[in-house]
């Protein structure tokens, strides 16, 4: 692998209630609960995991569900939009299936590409896209969601922001991404070290007021490493370019770096070591509780204040 950037690694949301948000995603959406553990800040929290059956970066979608934040307020300085490809001719599959469930999508195209537009129980936009070119990712299937439609992992993830031409830069100038089409105020960026989970869709919209994190919204982004050294080297970037960035932290599954770009958007760099089966087996991903190592001497009184998902 090149010494840049591969794409995005996981993204990271807000929920407001966390039996809601596993059933939705598992249950509706068909993806695997790849990781259970808590908030490293705020332990009496979960953070799940989902996405394919081994975690691979770009599939994973996390949530911090903070049970009674209420909803936020998608608006400028977010990444607002989270777009999964699709296989081909799935698109009917889900229309179908969001029917079945009462919930409500939009259908239409983003650059030239067929796709419906939804929300999750907290309204967290969500975009089903079958994408021009091929996608042979594996997926993770279940009993109702077969191999033919089940989600791929990501495609776009898109960002609101007042004026673009600050985190254009940082996305060109840092992170190696290059400007690939226009759209009237939308603006498509990607990376040429992977095939897929690499499109970054710039909304430019001056009059759109800054918005409200909670329940719904986007807490940040994160993209993908492929080891520490190219961790650091994209840490020397940031401070170079006068952004404030983090010391590197340890994550368990990965490593990462956060800074916040000039447009608002909270952006993480993270590793691809040691991933999820550092901990659990492949097979059982996502089975048991894992705590980061700090909080096992206090797992009793963590497990009694913790949301029942049962």
């Amino acid at each position: 692998m090149e010494n840049r950037i591969l794409g995005l690694h996981h993204i990271t949301a807000i929920a407001n209630e966390a039996k809601r948000n596993l059933d939705f995603y598992t249950k509706v959406l068909g993806v695997r609960l790849v990781k259970k553990t808590v908030n490293f800040d705020d332990p009496g929290t979960y953070h799940f995991y989902f996405g394919n059956e081994t975690g691979a970066a770009g599939t994973i979608l996390t949530f911090f569900p903070w049970e009674g934040i209420g909803r936020g307020k998608n608006g400028s300085g977010m990444a607002t939009h989270i777009g999964y490809a699709i296989p081909e001719g799935a698109l009917e599959f889900w229309k179908k299936r969001l029917e079945s469930y009462d919930i409500s999508f939009s259908e239409g195209f983003i650059f030239n590409e067929k796709s419906i537009s939804f929300m999750d129980p907290d309204g967290l936009h969500l975009q089903l896209i079958e994408p021009e070119t091929a996608d042979d990712r594996p997926v993770w299937t279940t009993t109702e969601i077969a191999e033919d439609v089940a989600l791929k992992g990501f495609h776009t993830v898109t960002l609101t922001l007042q004026n673009a031409n600050a985190t254009a830069k940082v996305l060109t100038d840092i992170l190696g991404y290059t400007i690939l089409k226009t759209d009237g105020n939308r603006y498509r960026y990607a990376t040429d070290t992977v095939s897929t989970a690499r499109f970054i869709d710039i909304i430019e919209d001056p009059n759109i007021p800054r918005g409200h994190n909670a329940a719904g919204t986007n807490h940040h982004i994160a993209f993908r490493v492929e080891n520490d050294d190219i961790l650091m080297n994209i840490r020397e970037k940031v401070v170079a370019a006068g952004l404030n960035i983090t010391p590197r932290i340890d994550r368990d599954y990965f490593y990462s770096l956060y800074f916040r770009e000039p447009g608002g958007v909270l952006f993480e760099i993270a590793t691809d070591n040691p991933g999820f089966t550092v901990d659990e087996e492949l097979s059982q991903l996502g089975t048991e509780l894992k705590l980061p190592k700090q909080y096992e001497g206090v797992r009793s009184k963590i497990e009694a204040v913790l949301p029942k998902l049962n």
